[in-house]
């Protein structure tokens, strides 16, 4: 099948792009990477009468760190992304999640901000940004907002951004010299979205872990914080955090995965990121599995 017929606009400024999504208003669409939009278009699950090619506007870029925060353009590459020296030093979770972002050819192309805006349950990017506490940075008619990563996931494919307005950046505060990570997911196959995946943060408190954030993948309809779970394990309850998951995940039936597998594959998750977390020295880690 073939896309719909649109006409496509290639602006040169940030104001531009913004001109013509507030010209054109629910006919326009914006493209970033195109990895899911050219396939939606292809499927004529999306019929735009115009494309607002963002790829041409310098400032959506980059990464960058200033006075504690990294920042990174919305348009910004997958790959470069998770190959930056700034984010291996400063931000490594983000290196961990990339090998697990689909397959080179998609990584190669497609964005962190379109993957943030698109909001898809099952992907990387936004459990990381939830767990990382990073700020959404978006533009539209009535100017910039500063969006919690918290707040800004509502449900399936479903932000806080309003008509006309796009992801420009994504900003997260430099964890501290005492700040432990961990990474992990399981799939069918490598590539495959998630079945069940885990970003999680905290702090080194003596023994044990301090403002310990769980952000679950693949097992409810936006990326999901399981606070109990993670209040069990700043108390270095392993089991007692796996147990509570029960009440805060909300995976949901589908043709080929029950709900109760993908909830016992969170639990087993969590066991393995929070054994590498408590262990001695541990960063955690991200691995692989079907």
């Amino acid at each position: 099948m073939k896309a719909p017929d649109f006409a496509y606009v290639r602006p040169a400024s940030l104001d531009e792009a913004l001109a013509l999504l507030a010209e054109h208003g629910e006919d326009a669409v914006p493209l970033a990477g195109g990895q899911s939009l050219v396939t939606a278009l292809n499927l004529r699950l999306s019929a735009p009468a115009v494309l607002v090619d963002l790829n041409a506007i310098p400032e959506l870029v980059g990464i960058s760190e200033t006075n504690g925060i990294v920042r990174i353009g919305a348009v910004t590459r997958h790959r470069d992304v998770g190959t930056s020296e700034i984010i291996g030093a400063r931000l490594p979770l983000l290196a961990a999640a990339l090998p697990h972002i689909a397959h080179p050819a998609i990584r190669n192309r497609g964005t962190i901000g379109g993957s943030v805006a698109l909001a898809d349950p099952a992907t990387e990017w936004p459990a990381c940004c939830v767990a990382l506490d990073a700020t959404i940075v978006a533009r539209g008619p009535e100017g910039e907002r500063r969006i919690a990563a918290d707040a800004f996931f509502l449900a399936l494919y479903t932000t806080t951004l309003v008509p006309g307005e796009i992801v420009t950046a994504i900003e997260f505060p430099v964890p501290g010299t005492d700040a432990v990570w961990g990474f992990e997911e399981l799939a069918r196959r490598h590539g495959d979205y998630a079945l069940a995946g885990l970003a999680a943060t905290a702090r080194r408190s003596g023994a044990g872990l301090a403002d310990v954030r769980l952000v679950f993948f693949g097992v409810g309809d936006r990326p999901m914080r399981a606070t109990a779970a993670g209040a069990a394990l700043e108390r270095g309850d392993i089991k007692g955090a796996q147990a509570a998951l029960a009440d805060e995940l909300d995976p949901q039936d589908d043709p080929a995965t029950r709900a109760a597998t993908r909830l016992h594959f969170a639990r087993v998750i969590l066991g393995r990121v929070a054994g590498r977390m408590l262990a001695g020295g541990s960063r955690g880690g991200g691995h692989h599995g079907g």
